[in-house]
């Protein structure tokens, strides 16, 4: 999402100044070219030099210089970030002062903004402070944090500033049209558990990162959001209405329970087809041999797809070899708006990568998809909703 896009990063004399180095590596990682706007105090706690090198760019400061650069740089930019964003600098931009180069491209810029506060927590609750604060968030400025945790000074409480994933995130945020504003989706990840004993269970290697990655571009897109995944190390994606589940059978529950004022779902979960007819309390002791009997589990997308009030619904197919038929009968055997299938046997693609393969189906048409990072099949997928939708 961020692929050629210009971001002009200001930085302000705060101690969370020495973070802006992996947010600028991670900015160029994601594509983007990045220029950066220093205040005289955020020399204090970060060299120009160390900036320049991350960035591969000239460092700005003195307003100055170049007489016009506080029109050229806001000029050439598609999005103005200012992290760290001190109490000092958010107070001159509330009340339109331009005293340095950084403040004076804010007044310039015309665009999207994003600020991440970063300060003691007294300076953070104070209502002058929280005054400023909500004027410009009033103007369109975006705010990302701050984080509740140790401070610089020892003390705990509200101040820090948000982490490089989370600045990360809205940017990408600030830059997706809003076109699922109003909808409301359901999104379900992951793995499910299904018990033999209570120590043992039979599961999958999906490892919840493809739904993680819907649920992160839908709320990007304006959508409100609940995920529902099963057992995943992956990091919660703020701001959706997250529910954790084991069993297949709290899937469903889950699933039932949200879809009353839902509009989408999207079913991206690897759902255990079948659980032991059988749990045992205990746990079964060791033998040679285990015989193990098996039913079926609850058919969520069956029983979505049969209910009169029936919403939007994408299923995901992953299947081990070329078998798109299968995908396409149950396109229609379930009643579903779009399927997406693939294969994970081909390297790259299915659980547990970062990477996907896929082809997206609907009652109109197919799309294949080349070897993408799973954000980039995320964004097709809702892509191809969105038409269908309209």
């Amino acid at each position: 999402m961020l692929k050629n896009k210009s971001v002009l990063l200001g930085v302000t004399g705060g101690v969370a100044a020495y973070k802006v180095v992996d947010l600028i590596r991670r900015l160029r990682e994601e594509g983007a070219s990045v220029t950066v706007i220093m205040t005289e105090a955020s020399k204090k706690f970060l060299t120009p030099l160390s900036v320049e090198i991350a960035s591969q760019n000239r460092v700005y400061s003195d307003l100055f210089a170049e007489p016009l650069s506080h029109i050229s740089l806001p000029a050439r930019a598609d999005i103005m970030v200012v992290a760290p964003a001190t109490a000092n600098t958010i107070a001159k931009f509330a009340r339109g002062i331009a005293d340095n180069l950084l403040t004076t491209c804010l007044l310039s810029f015309g665009g999207k903004t994003v600020i991440a506060p970063s300060m003691n927590w007294r300076m953070y609750e104070n209502p002058i402070f929280q005054e400023n604060l909500q004027y410009l968030l009033s103007r369109g400025i975006i705010q990302i944090g701050p984080e509740r945790g140790s401070l610089a000074c020892g003390e705990e409480g509200i101040g820090r500033m948000s982490e490089t994933p989370d600045i990360i995130e809205a940017i990408k945020s600030a830059l997706s049209p809003k076109d699922l504003a109003g909808e409301r989706v359901i999104v379900t990840a992951g793995p499910t558990r299904e018990y033999i004993d209570p120590v043992r269970f039979i599961s999958n290697r999906s490892s919840g990162k493809m739904g993680y990655a819907i649920a992160r571009a839908s709320l990007r897109r304006g959508a409100e959001v609940t995920l529902i995944s099963g057992p995943s190390v992956l990091p919660q994606p703020r701001g959706a209405k997250f529910i954790s589940v084991e069993t297949a059978a709290d899937m469903s529950d889950a699933v039932d329970r949200e879809l009353p004022g839902a509009t989408i779902l999207i079913m991206s979960a690897a759902v255990s087809d079948f659980m032991p007819t059988e749990r045992a309390g205990e746990k079964i002791e060791k033998s040679r041999e285990l015989l193990l009997r098996f039913r079926q589990t609850p058919d969520i997308l069956s029983n979505i797809g049969k209910r009169k009030d029936r919403l939007f619904t994408v299923g995901f197919a992953a299947e081990t070899g070329g078998k798109i038929d299968r995908a396409k009968r149950k396109l229609k055997e379930k009643n579903m708006d779009v399927i997406v299938w693939n294969d994970v046997t081909k390297a790259g693609s299915g659980f547990d990568v970062d990477t996907n393969s896929v082809v997206i189906l609907d009652r109109e048409r197919e799309t294949s998809l080349p070897l993408l990072s799973k954000d980039f099949v995320a964004e097709a997928i809702l892509d191809r909703l969105v038409q269908l939708k309209a």
